[in-house]
């Protein structure tokens, strides 16, 4: 069995939803309190396992390359002044995995982006974090899913219960219930209408899969939006090869839309170490004045 050592972070998106901030600043490198949204991301890879992290990156996403390369002024100024603990989080991610960085050259879907990394996935399993979902807690949900391939040894993807009125927003597992938390995917769909929709277990961006995967994509005809879609190739591989769906305890923000941002500046906020109590206490003053 190989086990799970290669991400993949697609960060080639416009980021439009969060323009103008987003005009020259990554939308993956917004802060969530004193961090970027990409650094929680490659966080929780690292603490799944995961050594080779992959960037599917579009143009002028240089930022996110440079954030992870070492910046020599800064951190001697820093080593200068004692205060090297102001960058210590980020230099042990720097030390614990490999970044590579592939350019999509052309906007053409999810499913294009993650083909994009296939020289150097080769054969392997690989995961798929997408930038804008956050997964906080003790154990976070890319862990739960490299735990369940290597007991299952199948393609384990991460699933959420919605409202009927979002199904529309994400793509849609078909599936049996094998036990609490945990689904055999049979079929899957892409932004169903609510008539047409399967389930009401949605995909929201976390992914684990064996090779077959890239199989799958690399004849795969557009599909939605004229877009390679990933889910597309999921339901084909479905097909042929065993694949579950999990439902993670880890707690989910979509730090993609902005009220989902807000609530995860202020939740994980609420949790930091140095602002946490001050917050806390702004929050119950706040209340008192509504």
């Amino acid at each position: 069995m190989k086990s799970i050592k290669k991400a993949i972070i697609p960060v080639a998106g416009l980021g439009t939803r969060f323009l103008p901030a987003t005009k020259t600043v990554p939308k993956e490198l917004l802060p969530i309190v004193d961090k970027p949204t990409i650094m929680y991301i490659v966080e929780e890879a690292i603490e799944a396992g995961i050594e080779d992290i992959i960037f599917i990156a579009g143009r002028n996403k240089e930022a996110i390359e440079d954030f992870f390369d070492v910046s020599f002024e800064l951190e001697k100024v820093l080593e200068k002044d004692n205060r090297t603990d102001l960058l210590q989080d980020l230099v042990a991610i720097r030390n614990k995995a490999n970044f590579i960085s592939i350019r999509q050259k052309e906007p053409l879907g999810l499913g294009h982006a993650v083909f994009c990394a296939k020289p150097v996935i080769g054969n392997d399993p690989f995961a798929v974090l997408l930038g804008d979902e956050l997964s906080a807690g003790s154990i976070k949900t890319t862990q739960e899913l490299v735990s369940l391939y290597e007991k299952e040894l199948c393609s384990c993807v991460a699933i959420m219960e919605v409202e009927k009125e979002s199904v529309s927003k994400y793509g849609i597992i078909d599936g049996v219930q094998v036990n609490k938390n945990t689904y055999e995917i049979k079929r899957l769909v892409e932004k169903p209408s609510q008539e047409d929709a399967p389930s009401r277990y949605a995909m929201p961006g976390r992914y684990v899969f064996t090779a077959g995967l890239l199989d799958e994509l690399q004849d795969l005809p557009p599909g939605r939006n004229r877009e390679i879609q990933l889910t597309d190739a999921m339901d084909m591989l479905a097909k042929k090869e065993r694949m579950l769906g999990y439902i993670s305890a880890a707690t989910r923000y979509d730090a993609g839309d902005k009220l989902g941002y807000l609530v995860a500046n202020i939740e994980m906020g609420l949790n930091h170490p140095q602002i946490g109590s001050a917050l806390k206490q702004y929050i119950k003053q706040l209340k008192g004045n509504l």
